[in-house]
């Protein structure tokens, strides 16, 4: 059987059973994602297939990093208005619906990523069959861009796996693995790689019939049900987000709920929608969020290096669950601190971590047989990288560099976690001052993307390249910033914590402050997160940046750590807390100005933010709101705090400043940065 198409995004073969293999392969990228180029080609293919009535279809990638990433993201940015938008998910549509008609067999090989616009595809086929493999992961995550399914994908899941279950991950935007999803019902088979063309030859040859759910599954696509279950779901979105900030979960309910029992309606519902969305504010602002991300992502791609052995001094909080995290992401660590019962809670918190991660006992004995207690710091003489996460006192790092150093590799790195202190107090102590960066993470370890890349005056560019490739290994977002005071992130986020406590020593009640701060946008109000971090390390914090810039550190924190009560890890600071959850009592009547509350509260981040951008701790803007996303949940909505500062128009900022700094005192005066915001915004 000869197919002759342009194959330029795709290549078609055919086997002696008659079954055609449709490999995707993106020309010139290194990832497969669907744009209106790549969907009208692949409709001339299966238009050409169709023709000559094969046995059946098997669709499969031929990169080696996943299946399909998603819809082109970048071809988003250029819609206009809402009419493009509408054309584009239209075409994706009509393509696989095109597909999902077809007379015969048809089926999604999947390895790797299969998200998105690529989850579509595949749900569009009969079948699905999944690499048995970690790395395989299936969802629809659109939300997290402000939207929701538009190829069909709602219209397709639903009734697959039930409402329920395709609502949840749809809503979540979260993604399964490949044992996952065909425990819901979302493939039909999952093997290893060498089964992996049989598998999906022998669907196509035995047509068995396209899966089902369970009969509690199917109910809860029904119409009666529908409308209780579409209040719990709306319950659930509103615990997290509000439809002001985030429309598009509420949007994909509406859908659901009106239109399951009506595939063509559903499917117009969906493209309407998203024709809409996505020239939202919301929408536009969490795309170039994405995009930030994958600009971090890049980083240190152009370096190939990989460490064989990794050192980390000291297994407190951040240096144990720094261990842990490398280790789990495959590599060989050791682990000092002063005795082996210095380093045992880290081992057992590390132990947590793989059985929560990996899950198979095998693959948890084999991550605890990489991470070895090293009390004699035996590792420093092996490794690649050492990672230095001790106590914030520069004297005390000084001295630990000039015992390591001679112990040290020529050619290995030497990084430190310091929150606070430049390189420059730091580097005096080596000998090689060059292999010093620092490697800045963020608790907890396991959840927080950004790890900061700091670059002292003496780090050598080579080093600097490597700390960033490493990140990158890490699965983490590597953000290079200047070793000033503080950094980038705990810099601009200390006044916005400072003012809070100011807030809370005037009588306001910490949930109020909370309250006002999430109703903003922030993941977590200032006075929890205080907790969070632990008022000792704030306080620890304030004082190295209030030497350098002369801020103001409020009596209230001073008492608080005085008295023990040191946030959530001692039971007691803003908040109590009961079995590590703050108690929060119900604020007394009183007549709380939110709006300026929040003022204080966020235009004294900004502020500091725009000082940060005049100073270059990073070089640009887009990287600075980056890392304030990425490394304090600041309002992705918002797109960043400079993005925002645009958005609003920097000279009612400055004003706003202005008045504050009448009302409340210097700590409000105008950083000059807001002069150059005036001529080149953003």
């Amino acid at each position: 059987m000869n197919i002759a198409t342009e194959q330029h995004h795709f290549r078609i073969e055919t086997d002696n059973d008659s079954i055609v293999w449709l490999h995707m392969d993106n020309a010139d990228a290194g990832t497969n994602v669907l744009g209106s180029e790549v969907l009208r080609e692949l409709d001339r293919h299966l238009e050409a297939i169709a023709s000559h009535l094969p046995r059946g279809l098997v669709i499969l990638s031929d990169k080696p990093n996943g299946f399909i990433a998603g819809a082109d993201i970048h071809e988003f940015t250029r819609i206009r208005n809402e009419a493009q938008a509408l054309e584009l998910v239209r075409l994706g549509q009509s393509v696989f619906n095109r597909l999902a008609a077809l007379g015969f067999p048809t089926v999604a090989l999947i390895h790797g990523f299969c998200l998105g616009g690529g989850l579509e595809l595949a749900l569009a086929c009969r079948y699905r069959v999944a690499l048995e493999d970690p790395g395989t992961r299936l969802g629809l995550p659109e939300v997290r861009l402000g939207i929701h399914p538009g190829f069909g994908g709602s219209v397709r899941l639903t009734p697959l796996v039930g409402g329920l279950k395709a609502m949840d991950l749809m809503l979540s935007g979260r993604s399964l693995d490949a044992r996952q999803a065909r425990r819901i019902g979302l493939v039909d088979r999952v093997v290893p790689q060498r089964h992996l063309r049989d598998a999906a030859r022998k669907l196509v040859l035995d047509a068995p019939p396209a899966a089902r759910p369970g009969w509690p599954d199917r109910l809860s696509n029904h119409a009666l049900i529908r409308p209780m279950l579409s209040r719990v779901l709306r319950r659930r979105v509103a615990a997290r987000t509000s439809r002001l900030h985030y429309p598009a979960p509420y949007a994909l309910i509406d859908i659901w709920q009106k239109y399951a029992d009506d595939p063509a309606q559903m499917l117009q519902a969906e493209a309407d929608s998203i024709a809409h969305l996505v020239k939202g504010v919301t929408a536009r602002n969490l795309i170039r969020v994405f995009l930030l991300q994958e600009q971090l992502k890049a980083l240190g791609r152009d370096t190939v290096w990989k460490p064989r052995a990794v050192h980390v001094i000291g297994a407190g909080t951040m240096g144990g669950d720094i261990a842990a995290w490398c280790t789990l992401r495959g590599f060989r660590v050791s682990l000092q601190d002063q005795s082996p019962e210095r380093i045992a809670p880290a081992m057992k918190r590390a132990h947590e971590l793989f059985k929560r991660r990996l899950k198979e006992p095998l693959a948890i004995q084999a991550a605890m047989d990489r991470l070895v207690p090293d009390h004699k710091g035996m590792g420093v003489g092996r490794a690649d990288i050492v990672i230095e996460a001790i106590f914030e006192d520069a004297a005390v790092k000084r001295a630990l560099y000039q015992h390591i150093e001679p112990l040290m590799p020529a050619d290995a790195i030497l990084a430190t976690n310091t929150s606070s202190i430049p390189l420059e107090e730091l580097c005096g102590a080596l000998a090689r001052p060059e292999r010093l960066v620092g490697l800045h993470f963020f608790n907890p370890v396991a959840v927080m993307q950004l790890v900061e890349i700091v670059n002292g005056k003496s780090t050598a560019a080579e080093v600097s390249s490597k700390a960033m490739a490493f990140t990158r290994l890490l699965d983490r977002l590597p953000l290079p910033v200047s070793s000033t005071p503080g950094f980038l992130v705990n810099r601009i986020l200390m006044p916005y914590l400072l003012e809070a406590v100011v807030l809370e020593s005037e009588g306001v009640p910490p949930a109020v402050i909370d309250r006002a701060a999430t109703s903003f946008g922030m993941p977590m109000g200032p006075m929890e997160l205080a907790d969070t971090t632990g008022l000792d390390i704030c306080l620890h914090v304030a004082h190295i940046l209030s030497g350098h810039f002369h801020t103001a550190i409020p009596e209230r924190l001073q008492q608080l750590v005085a008295a023990g009560h040191l946030g959530k890890k001692s039971g007691r600071g803003f908040y109590r807390y009961d079995k590590g959850k703050a108690v929060k009592p119900g604020t007394r009547s009183g007549n709380w100005n939110l709006q300026e509350i929040t003022d204080r509260l966020v235009l004294r981040l900004l502020n500091e933010a725009v000082a940060c951008l005049r100073e270059r701790v990073v070089e640009n803007s887009d990287l600075l709101d980056a890392g304030m996303i990425f490394g304090t949940g600041f309002a992705p909505f918002r797109g960043g705090p400079l993005h925002y500062i645009e958005a609003i128009g920097a000279p009612v900022m400055r004003v706003q400043l202005q008045q504050l700094e009448q009302l409340r005192g210097k700590r409000f005066t105008p950083d000059s940065g807001w002069e150059s915001l005036f001529k080149t915004p953003g």
